[in-house]
């Protein structure tokens, strides 16, 4: 894509990175979800030197990740989220992104996993050790991410997304 560029990144690796300024709410980029992982189409172990990228998402569907967001890191401050539009899943700004800023969101937003791993981000709000699950984020962090939920993960997670939003117009958000 013409509007985002894959460069060395100092949070991990490689990163994708902003070649204009993006307006919050705008589309950066669709994300490729056709080639699905599952027991008639596994991935190929002799191909994994760089290390395969999945996701995860409604109903337990497995999906390989492409180039270019295979290569968006996760941070504790994203710019950006994953939004479905049409029933195809967009990178969309969370807030202004410039011209070489890396683009970012936060991989534990639609995610109940169980993995922990270590960030290294580097954001003042870095929350160091990550649980991949939303629903091990701080509260006031599920509370600020809840509008960013898709409509899959919500319908997956029923009772405790319903409990979030009871607790949300408790606080009066």
């Amino acid at each position: 894509m013409a509007d985002v560029i894959v460069a060395e990144s100092k949070i991990h690796g490689l990163g994708v990175f902003a070649t204009r300024d993006f307006a919050e709410g705008e589309v950066i980029l669709p994300i490729d979800d056709s080639r699905v992982v599952d027991d008639e189409h596994p991935l190929r172990p002799e191909l994994n030197e760089h290390g395969y990228h999945c996701d995860y998402l409604a109903g337990g569907k497995t999906v390989l990740m492409r180039s270019p967001e295979r290569h968006i890191n996760s941070c504790c401050d994203p710019n950006t989220y994953v939004k479905t539009i049409g029933g195809v899943r967009h990178v969309v700004a969370r807030k202004p992104i410039k011209s070489g800023e890396e683009v970012t969101y936060d991989y534990i937003i639609d995610c109940h996993g169980g993995v922990v791993w270590q960030c290294d981000c580097g954001s003042p709000r870095c929350r160091g050790t990550i649980v991949s699950s939303f629903f091990e984020l701080p509260a006031e962090l599920q509370l600020e991410y809840l509008p960013l939920l898709n409509a899959w993960f919500v319908e997956e997670h029923r009772e405790k997304v319903e409990a979030l939003r009871r607790r949300a117009a408790d606080a009066g958000r």
